[in-house]
């Protein structure tokens, strides 16, 4: 099991346990279903150690109660193009 270092993954979830937990569950789950990666990662890395991963480089943050990815955003701009 990787170490994640809590100093750093704390204030990306305002400083509160609970909301990093949910954040990367929520995160772990959008990644069981479309196995889209945002951090270069082993392939057989847990999906919750990949999540916290993401949380720690930035790609992965909440707004307003709900996760919000790089992933989403590219798609976001894409379909605004549209």
């Amino acid at each position: 099991m990787a170490y994640q270092p809590l100093e750093e993954l704390l204030p990306k979830a305002s400083m509160s346990v609970y909301r990093l937990v949910r954040l990367a569950s929520m995160r772990a789950t959008e990644l069981a279903s479309t196995g889209v990666r945002l951090v270069n990662v082993p392939a057989e890395q847990k999906l919750a150690t990949t999540a916290l991963d993401e949380i720690r480089a930035g790609k992965v943050v909440e707004k307003g109660g709900d996760i919000f990815t790089a992933y989403q955003e590219g798609k976001d701009k894409k379909n605004a193009k549209s």
